[in-house]
This record gives structure tokens, C-alpha cells and sequence, in this order.
């Protein structure tokens, strides 16, 4: 199958659908008309609301669209001078905590026995999120501004008690997460509740997020995945989506027992070993985050202080 992202950039004022093949970036529905197929009926986010019925035929159209670009069979002119966006708007962002082995031991976390324990799971503000190439602000408060490159799932079918075995079926997609994280925030000192997730790491721009959404078909194997964090060209992270302590079907079983997934929410699947804590380093204005994972992508983000 010819792999294909679907993007949201800007050109000229106007915001539409991108559909990346290759190392080029092309309107979507430009190519659809080249086709002869039918037009996108919405953005992303409606494509992915629609996923089970509209939404998943119309990327099914994309992907044989994609497949006519590589194979020269289409007029299709690459974009220049666009603006990538955020690829869709996360309806709720679910987060995996102490998810890989070697992190949580550089977070100097003990962690009970994986036949003894379920995912440790939290929320993360949707408002948090912002595309390739966005500022990544540091706020004033925050001294200890940390990263994590993530696996991001992109949920495309609602579901409650999903089983393991059936869990890729409610996934629509990937996409990258970097999930800033202020690390001298996540900890409080004024109640007893020592951690606070949610104020460590759902300040505004915390949440970088694309460069677009690769539909599952795209990714064979989306549990062994090389992911790398680099911070101003000098690697940091390097690992793998195998690593996982619980696995992307895991970690969807258990937010299902929980709660009712709906299309659009993100699962943000955890980060291995590498961050700034576990070197005693931390972001500072300047900096430039480049977080990668193989079959996705790469985003970039500058740091600047507010």
C-alpha cells in the first residue's frame, strides 16, 4: 500500500486538506478532482468524526489517489509556501504515564509488577495542542520544562469493554505527540495528592501535535516504531514502540472500561527513555525540539520564554 499522511495547512489565508506523499505535500482535493474521484465531504476532524461510514471511504479515495501520484499516473503539483496546521482537533487527550521500563526508572519511579498493575492513565488539555513549527512557550512559573516524544492514536469508532484482540479495529490513526511537560509542576507540596499532571502539562502550546494523521492501513506494525527526540541537532531519545510496558491494545482495553471512547480522541501511548529529568537538563529559550517517529513523521518546535 502507498503510504499517505492527511494534513491541514494554510496558503493564502485559505485552510484546507493536504495530502502528503513521499517528501511532497499536495491539496487533497485538487487531487481527488485529477482522479475523477469524489471530493472530501469536510475537514479532518469531519472525516474523522465520520470514520465508521463518510470518512473512512473518503481516505480509502485518498490512498488510491496517493497510490496514482507515485505511480505518475496523475498531474498533481506539490504545495509550495504553506503552512502546516495542527492535522485535526483532539476531542479529549488520554495520556499514558510511566508506560516504557527504562523511563520510569529514570524518573527514578517504582513500578509494581506489570502482573500486579493496569495503565496508569491522565488527561491532558486538548487546548494544549499546536502544529509543527509552533512556539512552545515557557511560562513563568515553570523552571524545569522537560519533553517527551509520543505515539499519538487517533480513535475512530465509539466503544465501551473493547476487547484487546478487537482494539486496532476502533483506531483510525497516528499521529506525533510531544508531550512538554514542567517537571517542578507536576509535583505539589501544599496537599497531600504529590502529583499533579494536569498543571505540569497542560499549559497552552505544551502539546505539539503532526505533522499530519497516517490512517492505520499505513502502518503495518504500528507497536515497533522507532521514535527519536533530538534537542538543537543532538539526539536525546531513541527508542521504540515495542518497548511499551502495556501496548496500544492494552492501553485502549483499559480506557474503555472506564469510559466510552468517541472519534477523536487521542491516546497518547508514552515516551521511552531520554528526557531532560533523567540528564538533569531543561529547556530553555532557543532551544528547538525535533521529535520523530518512523511511518509518521517529524515535528519541530522552537522554545521561547513568556
Amino acid at each position: 500500500m502507498t503510504w499517505f499522511g492527511i494534513a491541514t495547512y494554510e496558503l493564502n489565508g485559505r485552510t484546507a486538506a493536504g495530502l502528503a506523499v513521499g517528501d511532497a505535500l499536495y491539496d487533497a482535493q485538487a487531487v481527488l478532482r485529477e482522479t475523477a474521484a469524489a471530493a472530501l465531504p469536510g475537514d479532518l476532524d469531519a472525516l474523522i468524526a465520520g470514520w465508521e461510514g463518510a470518512g473512512a471511504a473518503a481516505v480509502e479515495r485518498l490512498g488510491a489517489a496517493a497510490a496514482a501520484i507515485e505511480a505518475g499516473r496523475v498531474n498533481a503539483t506539490p504545495l509550495a509556501g504553506h503552512t502546516l496546521r495542527v492535522p485535526y482537533t483532539p476531542r479529549r487527550i488520554f495520556a499514558a504515564a510511566s508506560n516504557y521500563y527504562e523511563h520510569a526508572r529514570e524518573m527514578g519511579t517504582e513500578l509494581a509488577p506489570r502482573e500486579e498493575s493496569t495503565p496508569y492513565m491522565f488527561m491532558k488539555a486538548e487546548t494544549s495542542i499546536v502544529p509543527t513549527l509552533a512556539q512552545v512557550v515557557i511560562p513563568p512559573t515553570a523552571e524545569r520544562v522537560d519533553w517527551e516524544v509520543e505515539l499519538a492514536v487517533v480513535i475512530g469508532r465509539r466503544g465501551r469493554h473493547i476487547a484487546v484482540e478487537d482494539a486496532y479495529d476502533y483506531i483510525a490513526g497516528y499521529t506525533i505527540l510531544n508531550d512538554v511537560s514542567a517537571r517542578d509542576l507536576n509535583r505539589r507540596t501544599d496537599y497531600p495528592f504529590k502529583h499533579d499532571w494536569f498543571r505540569g502539562k497542560s499549559f497552552d502550546t505544551f502539546g505539539p501535535l503532526g505533522p499530519w494523521f497516517v490512517p492505520r492501513a499505513c502502518i503495518p506494525d504500528a507497536q515497533n516504531l522507532r521514535m527519536r527526540l533530538a534537542i538543537n541537532g543532538e539526539m536525546m531519545q531513541d527508542g521504540s514502540t515495542s518497548e511499551m510496558i502495556f501496548s496500544i491494545a492494552e492501553q485502549i482495553n483499559y480506557l474503555s472500561t472506564i469510559l466510552t471512547l468517541q472519534p477523536g480522541d487521542l491516546v497518547a501511548t508514552g515516551t521511552p527513555t531520554g528526557v531532560g529529568m533523567g540528564r538533569g537538563i531543561y529547556l530553555k529559550p532557543g532551544d528547538v525540539m525535533v521529535a520523530s517517529i518512523d511511518g509518521i513523521g517529524s515535528i519541530e518546535n522552537p522554545l521561547v520564554a513568556a
